[in-house]
């Protein structure tokens, strides 16, 4: 089958002082074996060598630009704004997909299923040196449960449909952490998410300077914004496990000093 005859996919990194992992990530995205992606960096204005590292693979790269934004939210909404694909992902610039065929097998997935909005899959977490030392818990969830705070997606691994985006997109800008949290809320109230088990699409890196490592607490307060924006009562489980995070992470890290 001709290229030009398979779905256009958009995947879209945001990317700021990070030519650590930039490289791995650039790669990850260029060898995958499906044969039509429009591949879109939009940089910060970075100021180590990330530039450098995206100027040496910008013949396959479809669009790319290195300037001033206002973040991560900014950066993915100027993306999406140049994209043409009929299906679109994003991958930040210290993630990695880990399997070649994620693409080709998640636009297969959407091919066969047209009522599906968006599909994910299983994720390992990997360190600074790229080595697998975990695995993301991913799991089915659905707007009921996006709402009761059940989030068991994987971003790195998640392709949607740019119907919804123009339906439901851009990004919130006031969302730091939680804008792809946001946006999956919006995007499963109108049609179905689905989980696709025992494919591992993507690496989900952790390292000290990683948004996840430094704002979780910030990140939990947002998605407690979207939940009470759309009716959330303060008696429901996300709320519940926003305080029960906040009681047991101290408690947790006492017990470590102790010991």
């Amino acid at each position: 089958m001709k290229p030009s005859s398979l779905p256009l996919v958009s995947i879209i990194t945001p990317s700021y002082n990070q030519a650590n992992f930039l490289e791995a990530t650039i790669r990850s995205v260029l060898e995958q074996d499906y044969p039509n992606i429009e591949y879109i960096i939009i940089d910060g204005g970075s100021t180590d060598g990330s530039v450098d590292v995206i100027k040496k693979h910008e013949g396959r790269i479809a669009s790319w630009v290195s300037e001033q934004d206002r973040g991560q939210t900014d950066a993915l909404n100027k993306g999406f704004a140049k994209a043409k694909g009929e299906i679109l992902a994003w991958i930040n610039s210290d993630d990695t997909y880990s399997n070649p065929k994620a693409v080709s097998e998640a636009v297969q997935f959407l091919n066969e299923n047209p009522d599906v909005a968006m599909v994910y899959a299983d994720c390992d977490f990997i360190d600074e040196k790229g080595d697998v030392i975990g695995k993301f818990a991913a799991r089915q969830t659905d707007y009921a449960k996006l709402r009761r705070g059940y989030v068991h997606i994987p971003q790195q691994t998640m392709f949607f449909r740019a119907k919804y985006w123009r339906e439901f997109g851009p990004l919130d800008p006031s969302f730091y952490f939680a804008m792809d949290y946001d946006l999956w809320v919006r995007i499963a109230k109108h049609a179905p998410i689905r989980y696709l088990p025992g494919r591992t699409w993507a690496n989900f890196r952790i390292h000290t300077s990683s948004k996840t490592n430094v704002n979780d607490e910030r990140g939990w307060q947002e998605m407690l914004r979207v939940h009470y924006r759309d009716g959330g009562g303060f008696l429901s489980q996300i709320v519940a496990k926003f305080y029960l995070r906040k009681i047991i992470g101290p408690l947790w890290r006492f017990r470590i000093r102790r010991n």
